[in-house]
């Protein structure tokens, strides 16, 4: 079992910037790759970004390639996602995910999800 943690949502103004963490436990965070989705109201649930096991390739959705950069820090078992110029329709519930095997774009081979933490963005 791998739990993660989101943290570091909250409310921010267009233009602004939140950094989110997902801290993992339970495994050898080593040995996962890292996904951020994310779920706006009244739509499903989106690939963000992706990372793999030593964070040497980075995946990110076109409608936040520029603004949002996956990192992680294997020594601290966290992935990060930092959020720069945050526009209104980024406004959703974050989450991270994990799987030993896949790093891409679909959400249904990760087989490890947190919680989520709420990001809104107003204008």
């Amino acid at each position: 079992q791998v739990q993660l943690v989101e943290t570091g949502g909250g409310l921010v103004q267009a233009g602004g910037s939140l950094r989110l963490s997902c801290a993992a436990s339970g495994r050898i965070f080593s040995n996962y790759n890292m996904g951020w989705f994310r779920r706006a109201p009244g739509k499903e649930r989106e690939f963000v970004a992706a990372i793999d096991k030593s964070g040497g390739s980075t995946y990110y959705a076109d409608s936040v390639k520029g603004r949002f950069t996956i990192s992680r820090d294997n020594a601290k078992i966290t992935v990060y996602l930092q959020m720069n110029s945050l526009k209104p329709e980024d406004t959703a519930i974050y989450f991270c995910a994990a799987d030993r095997s896949y790093a891409g774009t679909h959400l249904t081979p990760y087989e490890y999800w947190g919680q989520g933490t709420q990001v809104t963005v107003s204008s």
